[in-house]
């Protein structure tokens, strides 16, 4: 193992956040102005276009904090020589299979005074680790966020892209299509006072998905979550729509777990794709004796989810695949729903196994 890479220690958990290290009384200042904190797994193929964005920052001392968590694709040899050629590149082995946990290991080795989180699959505009700092040195922000545009490198991916960047598919996710300035609940890959995420214990390691909305829940109880549109992220979508299906599937899962911590946040559009997915389980059911039925039941939906993806087909790229932009849509609804219900019914279970130990 060379001298710029690590394994994570074990350490103990903070509450509901391991990982996570407080610096102790007397330790070292932090020798650099920035730490951009990238969790990677199995990315060989964006890891680099990624990393080149970043360590083409300038403006700002900063280093790259890279947690490998446990790649088999070559990732993890890709990491190390680019360590070796960079003094600014530190990686980090964390071999546990999750997103929060490989936070809270990078968190722990982090020496800058602001924290930058970079997301594996996406790319970083010029000069963005520049102004973000500009915006927290205004010491009026817990954290500072940017808009994050879906890039689609096939035609398929091209259509699933559009959809992400629409506000008639993400409604109030501002992230994806805002152009204002503007106070929100959420940031996509925050930047944050380093000392204010330890202060909150890091990442809740029991919410394997929603873990970085759960912690601007939190967050925002210590100050005001600014969105800039001037901080520009590219962020790889999906390249199918079944692949869609299982990341939306995956981010539905994790919201129940956040609703119950955090109750306010929960929103009637939240509940709009669980309510649907019990609509259209209702007439599936009914589809098996009046399938005549059935179909008049689901029409309307259909026939709302052909008209958003025409209007989105609109301001696709030229070389969209415009049929794939309404299976898109559904996918996107659909699998946020399932998702849901998925994540309801392992609460219950956990709760009952809680109730049968107690």
């Amino acid at each position: 193992m060379s001298a710029l890479t690590e394994t994570a220690p074990p350490g103990g958990p903070a509450p509901r956040a391991q990982g996570a290290t407080t610096p102790q009384p007397g330790a070292a200042a932090p020798t650099v102005e920035v730490t951009v904190l990238v969790p990677a797994r199995d990315e060989r193929g964006s890891i680099e276009r990624c990393l080149g964005s970043v360590l083409a920052q300038q403006g700002v001392d900063f280093e790259v904090v890279v947690v490998d968590n446990g790649s088999t694709d070559g990732t993890t040899e890709l990491l190390e020589a680019l360590a070796e050629r960079d003094p600014r590149v530190v990686v980090v082995h964390q071999p546990v299979p999750s997103i929060p946990v490989s936070l809270n290991a990078g968190l722990a080795r982090a020496r800058g005074r602001w924290l930058v989180r970079v997301d594996a699959h996406s790319t970083i505009s010029d000069g963005y680790l520049a102004h973000a700092v500009e915006r927290l040195r205004e010491g009026r922000w817990a954290a500072v966020g940017g808009r994050k545009t879906a890039v689609g490198r096939t035609p398929v991916g091209r259509a699933v892209a559009a959809v992400l960047n629409s506000k008639l598919a993400v409604g109030g996710s501002t992230y994806h299509w805002g152009t204002q300035e503007q106070v929100v609940d959420h940031v996509p890959f925050g930047c944050y006072p380093t000392e204010l995420v330890r202060q909150l214990g890091g990442w809740d390691t029991e919410i394997a998905n929603n873990e970085d909305f759960e912690f601007d829940q939190r967050l925002r109880r210590r100050g005001e979550i600014l969105f800039d549109p001037a901080l520009a992220i590219d962020w790889d979508s999906r390249e199918t729509v079944g692949a869609l299906y299982k990341q939306y599937r995956r981010y539905g899962t994790g919201k129940p777990g956040v609703a119950l911590r955090h109750p306010g946040s929960l929103k009637l559009r939240h509940l709009a794709p669980p309510l649907l997915v019990a609509y259209l389980a209702g007439a599936a059911v009914l589809g098996l004796r009046r399938p005549g039925l059935a179909l008049v039941a689901v029409a309307p939906y259909a026939a709302g989810v052909a008209a958003v993806g025409s209007r989105i087909g609109r301001s696709a790229p030229a070389d969209a695949d415009r049929a794939a932009i309404p299976l898109a849509l559904a996918a996107m609804q659909v699998g946020w729903g399932v998702g849901f219900w998925r994540g309801v019914s392992s609460l219950l279970r956990r709760a009952a196994r809680s109730g049968r130990a107690a």
